[in-house]
């Protein structure tokens, strides 16, 4: 959800700028707001929904995914590595087969709503967008989480190290 209230931020903000002309019998400022409006609100409930999950998965003793986004982009080579090899086997087998799937949809000219609909013909495209995004960081956070327990814990090195 918040991935999705991003991208309808980020669509009515591009509305709202670049957009003088009327979408679908109304203002194109008042399209670009009500986008924009709605993202926030999307964004904002994605987080607390977000937070709700973790904690509830945490309560559980659920393994919950770890890293931020630069940790989880640069673990995924390593990910899709170990997969290949067998080395890693908590992501389902059809994964990797459903995320190729979503990049060709996503490159692909063909689509299941046009995209010369307005507004209606980018949904099917931002949905799997969002989709694949949500998915390959959660699978990056949760590979995070294992190479991490998996590593033997060393003594915090660095300047603010104690002795």
């Amino acid at each position: 959800m918040v991935y999705f209230g991003g991208l309808l931020g980020v669509i009515g903000l591009l509305t709202l700028v670049f957009r003088h002309d009327d979408v679908l019998g109304m203002p194109g400022a008042a399209v670009g707001i009500a986008l924009l409006v709605i993202g926030i609100g999307v964004g904002a409930l994605g987080v607390v929904r977000r937070r709700v999950v973790r904690r509830r998965k945490i309560e559980r003793g659920e393994p919950v995914p770890v890293g931020n986004v630069i940790e989880r982009a640069r673990a995924l080579p390593r990910l899709l590595r170990d997969v290949r090899r067998g080395a890693y086997t908590d992501l389902p087998k059809n994964r990797t087969f459903l995320w190729v799937l979503a990049i060709v949809y996503l490159v692909s000219p063909i689509d299941i709503l046009p995209d010369l609909l307005p507004i209606i013909g980018v949904t099917d495209d931002a949905g799997v967008a969002v989709w694949l995004l949500t998915s390959v960081s959660t699978a990056a956070g949760l590979y995070l989480r294992k190479e991490r327990e998996q590593l033997p814990h060393e003594p915090p090195r660095g300047r603010r190290a104690t002795p």
